[in-house]
């Protein structure tokens, strides 16, 4: 079936050093990341609303790609140490998404996100990447018609068989998220106890084993 072209130039990019900073003399706080593409090697550094902006502008431009969310805001707690950890991890798996794919990869506005060290210069690119006319279902104008003759029962066949995917697709996620959320539901409830007791058995005998030490 379609599918997209390969990104003619791969590269990926790591989150690192999560820094606790200031600005308005202290009135306000807040994480910066320093984000270093491979293809680039300078570092950035990004808040976690700059992730939170590429994110929406990623939705607005490409409405018919699947965008992973971001891990979810915080108000309380957010400037504590297993939190930062864990928002890292998760930004880093996002960050690989993003990078690994041929079309969001190469999108202006996430190179502008990339590579941008200069205020002045962030916040220009920040509102030309707003005025971007060419959203939503505009999209269509991008497309090429093929210079060749197409045949016309060949392509109502790669229609209707991509017709076929898309619903097979979309039904079978359906299921997929229905199922996965029953499972949730029983882990946070009789499973979650019985998996206490299954650690608390193998605590058990682990204990057993320190009465008994290697002589």
């Amino acid at each position: 079936g379609p599918s997209w072209k390969e990104s003619p130039q791969p590269f990926c990019c790591s989150i690192e050093d999560p820094t606790k900073q200031t600005k308005f003399k202290g009135i306000k706080t807040y994480i910066s990341y320093r984000v270093t593409p491979s293809h680039t090697g300078h570092p950035v550094y990004r808040r976690y609303k700059h992730f939170d902006w590429l994110y929406n502008r990623l939705l607005h431009k490409f409405t018919v790609i699947s965008v992973p969310h971001l891990p979810e805001k915080q108000a309380t707690g957010r400037f504590e140490e297993d939190f930062i950890e864990k928002r890292k991890r998760r930004l880093i798996l996002w960050m690989n998404h993003m990078t690994s794919h041929p079309v969001l990869s190469q999108y202006e506005g996430f190179e502008h996100f990339l590579m941008c060290a200069d205020d002045k210069q962030w916040k220009l690119g920040k509102r030309r990447a707003e005025k971007d006319e060419m959203v939503g279902a505009h999209f269509m104008l991008t497309l090429q018609i093929p210079n060749e003759h197409q045949d016309l029962q060949d392509v109502e066949e790669r229609v209707d068989s991509f017709k076929s995917f898309a619903k097979k697709m979309d039904d079978s996620v359906m299921q997929l998220t229905h199922v996965a959320s029953e499972l949730v539901r029983k882990h946070l409830g009789g499973f979650r106890k019985e998996f206490q007791r299954l650690g608390n058995a193998f605590q058990s005998i682990s204990q057993a084993f320190m009465l008994d030490p290697p002589h």
